[in-house]
């Protein structure tokens, strides 16, 4: 651990030790209840909050899809922490005793794939750009959990995924995927299909009940990925963040907040708002309802709008 995150969560340790008197149980004995539904044959998942981090949540706010293997567990995306990994692992051992066999990570995203610590003596995939990217950015991302989550990331160090991941048909443990790369919520991104039952795991292309998250976006690139996964017609479709989707609504809600953010920001620019502005702008219902809003909504502002601003305002010189 560097020096740095030693003190972060040495500092965080001390704050937890004064708040053992607090309400949220959970919180204060830094433990996830984590328990994985059966949603199709074979097929598992355990759901995030729909919020963003906190000391109240843990950073548990992503979905973990889990795939019954030939010689275990295939578990796409690993969660928020080591203590998060833990949980996880103990919880899918009721499953199958064997555990997990593979963990299959969609992005680099912090809380897709810093549970990877715990599985670290068994394949982990990846596409190549979410190797890549998790090396390059796991330190700064660590750094960020714990200031933002303290004493639950205690001991937690990021391991990348190690292995490129084939795309096309292919077979994980026993198990026939199609996997699809894809990208617009990060630089890569990887959507699969579940043959057996047919479901599409998407991880955050997708966003249903909760603010779709920007960080790494770029929006024309999404709508092409969401256009691309609508036209699997899957039967049911699992979101990075949000309840599983049964009704085909997911996709088609997450390319209208996209559809409406960009449009709302493009408008701004044209009328000379700042951020400050367009963030007092109250939200339509439809996207003011969702889980992490407005906080998300503020975060997409000073991820995109800089950017836009440069393209629609002409140069003064």
């Amino acid at each position: 651990m560097t020096t740095r995150r030693a003190a972060l969560g040495l500092l965080a340790g001390g704050v937890a030790h004064v708040t053992q008197t607090s309400p949220l149980w959970a919180e204060a004995r830094h433990s996830y209840d984590l328990r994985p539904v059966p949603i199709l044959s074979g097929v598992w998942m355990i759901k995030g909050a729909t919020e963003y981090f906190s000391r109240d949540n843990g950073g548990a706010i992503v979905n973990c899809a889990i795939l019954q293997g030939k010689s275990g567990l295939i578990l796409i995306d690993s969660g928020s922490s080591r203590r998060y990994g833990e949980a996880l692992n103990l919880a899918l051992r009721k499953l199958d005793l064997r555990g997990v066999s593979t963990v299959i990570n969609t992005h680099h995203h912090p809380d897709h794939y810093f549970g990877n610590q715990v599985f670290a003596d068994k394949p982990i995939l990846a596409l190549g750009g979410t190797i890549a990217a998790a090396r390059t950015e796991g330190d700064g991302f660590s750094d960020n959990m714990y200031r933002l989550l303290g004493d639950w990331m205690r001991g937690t160090e990021p391991v990348p995924p190690s292995i490129e991941i084939g795309t096309g048909d292919i077979v994980v443990d026993g198990r026939r995927l199609a996997a699809l790369p894809l990208g617009g919520h990060t630089a890569s991104d990887l959507a699969l299909i579940d043959a057996e039952t047919g479901l599409l795991i998407t991880g955050d292309l997708v966003f249903l009940d909760r603010a779709p998250t920007t960080p790494h976006a770029d929006l024309a690139r999404w709508q092409e990925a969401l256009t691309t996964l609508a036209a699997v017609q899957a039967p049911a479709v699992l979101p990075g963040h949000g309840p599983l989707d049964r009704a085909g609504i997911a996709i088609r809600k997450t390319s209208a907040y996209l559809t409406w953010l960009n449009d709302r920001l493009v408008a701004a620019a044209g009328m000379g708002l700042d951020m400050i502005e367009i963030m007092e702008t109250p939200l339509p219902d439809e996207f003011a309802s969702m889980g992490a809003q407005p906080q998300e909504f503020h975060r997409s502002v000073s991820h995109l709008y800089p950017e836009i601003e440069r393209m629609i305002l002409p140069r003064a010189n």
